[in-house]
């Protein structure tokens, strides 16, 4: 069983590796598949120890007093490696086709393979210093694979904004990690968790914010979310491995994992919920009038993040885990259908300009309706079962104020996921494009998402009693919730459908405020770019010229009067009074090494 642990982690290594050796010599096809069996090799290993429900601590060497080099294998981590694995491995099948054709291909592979262990790395480590390395790790991978065209300097910014934006957040994660080794002594998970109940009430405050600050950056919440749908400027497998599986589940993986800390301050957990419910309905209503097909698709994956922190939140560690894992499936296979379209339609991305899609990429659309039907949380497709266990779970609970909440954002879930398959697919032709179908091993890859997509919500009370060993087993199935979640989505893609195939919205209404204010993201990253970010810039210009003109003119004039001052020294060629300087300069060397 830890020969099965080991291969899991460290095959996406080796495909790291030998990806590596090769990265800059020519293009090779057979790298592409030897990465992905690699990867795929790493996934068959955790399936293993799913399926065998195994449970043990692998512990390789201690790092210093209190942290080891080590994993724990159970319920939570399992799942997590299994999602992670199955996506992952898609994800480098289908990179095959996608990338086939550009310079980096074995560069992208090597960088695809250090994320894939860095993510591993991050959620099978049994101590919050492996959690943070293997945290790190996957910022250092998104920062490389978003700007992996980095010649486009639009894409070099947006990896910045990724990386910069989540070291802010980090800082505050860390500041918890060092708070909590500083008030127990160890960071392994069951010594944490056994100490600390024992801890005063506002130190596990401090701490279970900190942390949940490094949560808000890497999952992308309010207000460090600008990075998320900036970050589609990189090639569209890095997108869904990213939205899907990855990085911005870390967010939630860490609430979840972390639970023995949240539970003992419901008041944090509140406001996360709190805040997940705001998000979840705030990013839904920019995606209402997006016109970039991967940034829809990133505005979705946003506010299916905020659903998973208001179960975090309240303490439904496992329904939220539940909602992580079939969102990961049919997430990535939306993601994975954009690139199918951009590859069709020679990388435009502006969904207003398509339409008529739905006969040369049949399959493709088929793929993607399927996506959006598990999005919307529609009978019987996944998303049905989790989103609505989260529903049901805030109503039994009486956050009734979250539950609306949620409701709404389920009804313009549905509308714009459906708004996207009506412009993109279902629509008259809008292009004077010649698109084609994906070759057969990009739908190949993303056949086992279409089947996930479809079945992996019946396996809701299996899954949920196999987490029990970990996390409280919750039944929050309620009737009254299924049918009003179910009117609201139905509602949702009934109206786009309509809306779409009459024409009901004009031109016009894109000069209406409200709209412009959706478009431009409420202007948010405007005014960030206009009150941080340039008064930054401005300040930094303030300390170069402080640096260049009075440091630096400093420096030279001492320069310059020590330059005259020896001049007149040596002029009198006095050798005695040369020996006195040195004689001097020696005992004065000699009085500050014996003070020091």
């Amino acid at each position: 069983m830890q020969n099965l642990a080991l291969i899991s982690l460290f095959a996406p290594f080796a495909s790291f590796l030998l990806a590596s050796i090769f990265a800059l010599k020519q293009r090779s096809i057979l790298l592409g598949f030897a990465c992905s069996l690699l990867i795929a090799l790493s996934t068959i290993s955790s399936l293993i120890l799913f399926f065998e429900n195994a449970s043990f601590n692998l512990t390789l060497f201690e790092w210093f007093i209190g942290v080891n080099f080590g994993f724990d294998i159970d319920a939570v981590s399992l799942s997590m490696m299994s999602v992670v694995g199955i996506v992952a491995t898609c994800v480098h099948f289908y990179s095959i086709f996608y990338m086939e054709k550009d310079e980096g291909f074995n560069k992208f592979f090597a960088y695809l393979g250090l994320f894939v262990f860095s993510m591993l790395f991050l959620v099978m480590s049994d101590n919050f210093l492996g959690l943070f390395v293997g945290w790190e790790g996957v910022g250092l991978c998104s920062w490389l694979l978003i700007g992996f065209w980095y010649h486009n300097d639009k894409y070099s910014f947006a990896a910045n904004e990724a990386f910069i934006m989540n070291r802010i957040a980090d800082l505050g994660m860390l500041l918890g990690i060092f708070w909590l080794y500083l008030q127990v002594g160890t960071l392994k998970y069951s010594e944490v968790f056994a100490m600390v109940s024992s801890l005063e009430h506002n130190a596990l405050i401090l701490i279970a914010s900190c942390l949940f600050i490094g949560a808000m950056g890497k999952s992308a919440q309010f207000p460090l979310h600008t990075w998320l749908a900036d970050a589609m400027a990189g090639p569209t497998p890095v997108s869904a491995l990213i939205h899907a599986a990855t990085m911005v589940t870390a967010g939630v993986y860490l609430v979840i994992r972390a639970g023995g800390i949240y539970d003992l301050v419901p008041e944090v957990g509140y406001l996360i919920a709190i805040l997940g419910a705001f998000v979840a309905l705030f990013a839904a209503s920019m995606a209402l009038v997006a016109r970039d097909l991967k940034r829809i698709i990133a505005y979705s994956t946003l506010s299916q993040l905020g659903y998973m922190f208001v179960a975090a939140g309240l303490g439904a560690y496992a329904l939220a885990l539940f909602h992580l894992a079939t969102h990961a499936f049919f997430k990535s296979l939306l993601f994975l259908g954009a690139g199918n379209v951009m590859h069709a339609m020679n990388d435009e991305l502006d969904i207003k300009k398509m339409g008529g899609l739905a006969k040369p990429l049949k399959i493709t659309a088929i793929f993607m309706t399927i996506a959006s039907l598990a999005l919307a949380g529609i009978y019987p497709f996944a998303g049905f079962f989790s989103k609505d266990l989260i529903l049901g779970y805030a109503f039994i609970s009486f956050y009734h104020g979250i539950f609306l909440t949620l409701l709404i954002a389920a009804f313009m879930t549905a509308f714009y996921s459906f708004r996207l398959l009506m412009l993109v697919f279902f629509t008259p032709k809008r292009h004077s494009a010649h698109p084609h179908e994906a070759s057969k091993i990009a739908l190949l890859a993303m056949s086992p998402l279409v089947i996930l997509a479809f079945v992996a919500g019946f396996f809701e009370h299996s899954f949920l009693e196999y987490l029990s060993t970990k996390l409280v087993f919750i039944d929050a199935q309620n009737g009254l919730v299924m049918i009003l979640a179910s009117v609201a989505a139905m509602l949702g893609v009934l109206l786009a459908i309509l809306a779409y195939k009459f024409s009901w919205f004009k031109e016009s209404i894109e000069q209406k405020s409200v709209y412009k204010l959706l478009q431009n993201d409420y202007f948010i990253p405007r005014f960030y770019h206009q009150f941080l970010v340039s008064k930054y810039a401005s300040l930094c210009e303030v300390a170069r010229k402080f640096d260049i003109e009075l440091l630096d003119g400093c420096v030279r004039a001492m320069s310059a009067f020590a330059f005259k001052l020896s001049q007149k020294i040596l002029m009198p060629n006095s050798l005695s009074l040369m020996l006195y300087f040195i004689v001097g300069a020696f005992v004065i060397l000699l009085l500050l090494v014996w003070g020091v």
